[in-house]
């Protein structure tokens, strides 16, 4: 998979499992507490005196959120389809800026709206939501903003390396990069994330009590966990091998050139150094997302570090090439 073709199947994956959960959720909150709702809810509140001034019968209330969550995400998937061979770090960064801020609003004016109504035999005498929507758009923001820095990231990353000539001339720079991604990595982040996202709205609709805290807390850090390891960047420069982790390319690594004895190509399987992901083994640390070629570096101490990435061929042999410049 070349770094291009990985950074739009892992965009595509994201955006279908994030798609997906949020519908689900906005549908599956209020039928899941239909029997403690009044027939109509309400949804409108005065600014000023916080009290409920409008409303919705129950059918309206459950699919109209969703409604919009289904138009605003067909927007985006047909703006990032119109761009797709084309689709640059800032397209899709407002296509994940535009889904996280989206969703997270209706998922959290979703559950606001249950929990207000919850147990009253009257929409006008529902709870105040004033807390929880200041709390919703703090965090509708937050998720907005974190997925603008991974579309500029991968914008700024630059061209793949092109030519298969080995030779460097005196006085120009080395780049080669490479990325894999794992889409059942991907898939498992996103289903873990769903599960923590779909506890902490039960439990801001009321459905749930403080044991949905504890309950999200184990799927969320496996959704972070999964999520870090499900892709992988690696970079020859005249600095060195850089390997960046994620999404937002976080955690990195980092070995100078000087650093490095020798680059090599080794073939290697998950059941070799232990499973997926970030792996230690009596091989070294191997970062595994899927069988076959990976790149493979032995540092002056004679430790080895691999990589499982495509075209690692050329990438050890251009990081031996600046290796042996540099020893030159």
């Amino acid at each position: 998979m070349t770094d291009r073709a990985g950074r739009r199947s892992a965009a595509v994956w994201g955006a279908v499992g994030w798609s997906s959960g949020v519908l689900v959720l906005l549908v599956a909150l209020p039928l899941a507490a239909g029997s403690r709702l009044p027939d109509r809810l309400a949804t409108h509140w005065d600014a000023g005196s916080g009290e409920p001034d409008g409303s919705m019968p129950f059918w309206a209330a459950t699919f109209f959120p969703a409604l919009i969550w289904g138009v605003m995400a067909t927007i985006v998937a047909l703006a990032l389809w119109r761009a797709r061979g084309g689709a640059n770090g800032a397209t899709r960064g407002w296509a994940g800026a535009t889904l996280g801020f989206g969703g997270v609003t209706l998922l959290g004016g979703q559950a606001s709206v249950v929990r207000a109504n919850l147990d009253h035999a009257d929409w006008r005498e529902a709870d105040s939501v004033t807390g929880w929507v200041v709390i919703t758009l703090v965090a509708a923001v937050a998720v907005g903003g974190a997925a603008l820095p991974a579309g500029r990231r991968a914008r700024a990353e630059g061209p793949e390396a092109g030519g298969p000539t080995m030779e460097v001339p005196e006085g120009e720079r080395l780049v080669w990069l490479s990325r894999t991604s794992n889409p059942w990595l991907h898939a498992t982040a996103a289903v873990t994330g769903v599960a923590a996202v779909a506890a902490i709205v039960a439990a801001v609709g009321g459905l749930m009590g403080s044991e949905a805290a504890l309950l999200a807390g184990p799927f969320a850090l496996a959704s972070v966990l999964v999520l870090g390891c499900a892709s992988v960047r690696a970079r020859v420069s005249e600095r060195g091998l850089e390997v960046a982790l994620g999404p937002l390319g976080w955690p990195v690594r980092r070995w100078a050139a000087e650093g490095i004895a020798s680059a090599r190509v080794e073939m290697r399987t998950p059941a070799q150094v232990g499973g997926w992901g970030y792996r230690l083994s009596g091989l070294g640390a191997t970062v595994m997302l899927r069988s076959g070629e990976c790149l493979v570096i032995r540092t002056g101490k004679g430790k080895d570090f691999a990589v499982s990435v495509d075209d690692a061929e050329r990438g050890a042999a251009l990081l031996n090439s600046l290796i042996g410049r540099r020893g030159s």
